[in-house]
């Protein structure tokens, strides 16, 4: 390779069930991916074993769900939180709402750091920023002992309006990491330097919990890589594996958001301004959606949540993400009988060991895979290209085992356990879609994951869209989307200004030190400093209202001091959340926000496909089920790699490919368009 070629890049996207692997070599200038089975006992295992299967890269961009999985399940560093005098509860407080009001057995989402485990010191900033009391630095050092002797590895400093000067909590964090250098510390302030403690506190803790996790995990990636790898950011950026260690709560949707990404990149490449991605794997389906190009982006979300579909039930972290919804709706999925004799599906999940029961690998719980290898989506000798054989008799004992609980057949089980599954990702979606603000009749669906083209025809039908477009590699799309996601990184500060007559020098002065945070963190990921652009966005509402809107302001009316400009793009923003504005009421804002990004390293996906002759006819048939025959029905199966451009099927079909299998019902049918991506129409989406 000379010394101006690029050099091959790799995306790794380690999942719950599967690792995706996709290397884009330029010298080709295509995309190869691989799939292959998760190891759970050490993820690493799986990502060199992909990695070496295609050549291997020595740049990789890897997304994780390594921070979701150690706050669900608890598995963090021992935490502590030192605060300020009075604030000690804040955890425990939280907002004071209850987020069922009629659930008079109301569970909250325990605090990662008990009570005992929270101290105070003296010490107060004031709400302008200037220090009223100094900070007791003896009783920080105490503290911090006390902590140390109780067990704790990680300490989380919170502080009293720390947002908006982070002098006291910058010092102790520096107290605490001379005294004691075994601990790992941080502070709120260089977490979330927003406004509310409750959500500021939270942030921390949740990163304090979870970085020495990340950080051994991290290491041990390069070590075994031999160089530190890029990071997937929950936002759809990506970062070093330096800045990803410092604050590991920012990878908190790290897999999801590449997803995001790759419909993103499909979105722009076709020309679709309205997209809803539909991601659905080995344990959990997302839904995202993507405007003009771009994925929504949100800076609240809430993780571990005591009641996965009840909001508030969680604890909240502040970070840039993309906005979406996920539920424990996966192929992995476990299906199974409640109380009340009802077929119920997940959110418990077979994972990739055992796995589901037709996996082979000691999995005798029945899962969604298993009956959509019983209803005739799967094909047993050729799953992941052939490199898995299915075992239908596991899949089918496990399915008899659950019909004889709920007195039907294995068919009728099977198609149970589609329907359920379909209906909750169904039902999910139509509520994020309604939240937003969105019909989703007016989007089409951009649809992937391992088990999503699988999926995505009833859930489509469900949800009225009329038109699924399933891109080439859509069982490996999360790693795609990690090629194609800029480097990036989002700067955040709070400053209170009314929107009518804003402090200008004041938000000049913020913006400034916004933009020089987020060069300094591209600078190190070895970004040209001329391939930067920088987009402005703030936290705006009307006066006396509880939550904000994020709003996007283009940089001239900031830098042009366009106060007009900055009205009009907050009610261009509320009128589009709730179709109206109050025209009386005064608003204000609360926090900027400023993103640096570089362009994708990766700009064009092709992927490389093997010599095929090209034709539209099936290579055989197979029996599948579908709910509008009320019965099997032989299903012709096609290969994807052998569909020209302009080429067309009609449904019942089913069309295969190595990561996936797009499942077209009898009101669909799919057209090869010039880029290669199935575009399925369906007639009736009347979903009945």
């Amino acid at each position: 390779m000379n010394e101006n070629q690029e050099p091959r890049i790799a995306g790794v996207d380690v999942g719950g069930t599967f690792t995706d692997v996709a290397v884009h070599d330029p010298v080709r200038g295509v995309v190869e991916v691989h799939k292959l089975p998760t190891t759970p006992d050490d993820p690493t295992d799986a990502i060199i074993d992909g990695l070496n299967a295609l050549g291997g890269a020595p740049l990789v961009v890897h997304g994780t769900t390594l921070v979701t999985n150690a706050l669900i399940e608890r598995r963090g560093a021992p935490t502590g939180l030192i605060t300020t005098t009075g604030w000690r509860d804040v955890l425990e407080i939280a907002n004071e709402l209850r987020y069922d009001t009629f659930d008079l057995f109301l569970r909250r989402a325990e605090a990662l750091v008990p009570r005992h485990l929270r101290l105070t010191v003296d010490g107060r900033i004031g709400a302008d920023g200037s220090e009223v009391e100094p900070l007791d630095e003896d009783a920080v050092r105490e503290a911090g002992r006390r902590l140390l002797d109780q067990g704790v590895r990680a300490v989380a400093v919170g502080f009293i309006n720390s947002y908006r000067n982070g002098v006291h909590e910058q010092r102790a964090a520096e107290i605490l990491r001379e005294a004691f250098p075994e601990l790992t510390v941080c502070a709120s302030a260089d977490v979330a330097p927003e406004i509310r403690e409750y959500e500021r506190f939270s942030t921390a803790a949740a990163n304090a919990f979870v970085q020495p996790l990340a950080t051994r995990y991290l290491r041990r990636l390069a070590d075994r890589l031999g160089t530190p790898p890029m990071i997937m950011l929950s936002d759809g950026g990506i970062t070093t594996a330096r800045a990803a260690s410092e604050r590991p709560i920012a990878l908190v949707e790290s897999g999801p958001a590449a997803g995001a990404m790759a419909a993103a990149h499909m979105a722009t490449t076709c020309g679709f301004e309205d997209v809803v991605a539909f991601d659905m794997g080995g344990t959990t389906a997302k839904v995202s959606l993507v405007h003009d190009g771009a994925p929504a982006r949100t800076h609240l979300m809430e993780v571990a949540r005591a009641h996965r579909f009840k909001r508030g039930s969680g604890f909240p972290v502040r970070v840039p993400t993309v906005d979406l919804i996920e539920i424990g709706a996966g192929g992995g999925s476990i299906a199974w009988i409640d109380d009340l004799g009802l077929l119920k599906v997940g959110p418990r999940s077979s994972g990739a060991v055992p796995g589901p029961a037709c996996y082979g690998k000691g999995g005798t719980e029945p899962t969604v895979t298993d009956a959509d290898l019983e209803l005739g989506y799967l094909a047993p000798d050729s799953f992941l290209g052939g490199a898995m054989t299915l075992d239908t008799a596991a899949a089918g004992r496990a399915l008899d085992a659950l019909a004889a609980g709920l007195r039907t057949d294995r068919r009728a089980t099977a198609a149970g356990i589609a329907d359920v599954v379909n209906n909750a990702m169904a039902t999910a979606a139509r509520l994020y879609i309604s939240e937003q603000g969105r019909d989703p009749r007016r989007y089409r669906m951009v649809a992937f994951g391992g088990a999503g083209p699988v999926h995505a025809y009833d859930v489509a039908r469900l949800l009225h869209i009329g038109e699924v477009v399933f891109p080439r590699g859509a069982g490996v799309a999360s790693a795609i989307g990690m090629l194609v996601a800029p480097r990036a990184v989002e700067c955040t500060t709070s400053l209170v200004v009314p929107l009518d007559e804003p402090d200008w020098d004041a938000v000049d002065a913020v913006l400034k030190d916004l933009e020089g945070q987020a060069r300094a963190q591209l600078d190190e990921a070895d970004v040209d400093p001329a391939d930067v652009r920088l987009e402005a966005a703030a936290d705006m509402r009307y006066v006396g209202q509880g939550y904000e809107l994020t709003v996007p302001i283009p940089l001239d009316v900031v830098r042009g001091h366009d106060t007009a400009g900055l009205v009009e793009a907050f009610e261009t923003e509320y009128r589009t959340r709730f179709d109206r504005v109050l025209k009386d009421m005064p608003a204000q804002v609360i926090s900027w926000r400023l993103r640096a990004l570089s362009s994708p390293v990766v700009k064009t996906v092709e992927l490389a496909t093997g010599a095929a002759a090209h034709s539209t006819e099936p290579v055989g048939s197979r029996p599948a089920y579908f709910a509008e025959i009320g019965d099997y029905t032989d299903t012709p199966v096609y290969r994807r790699a052998a569909l020209a451009p302009g080429g067309t099927v009609s449904g019942p079909a089913l069309i295969e490919e190595t990561e996936s299998t797009v499942v077209v019902g009898p009101s669909g049918s799919v057209r090869v368009d010039d880029m290669g991506n199935l575009v399925m129409t369906i007639t009736s989406g009347d979903g009945e």
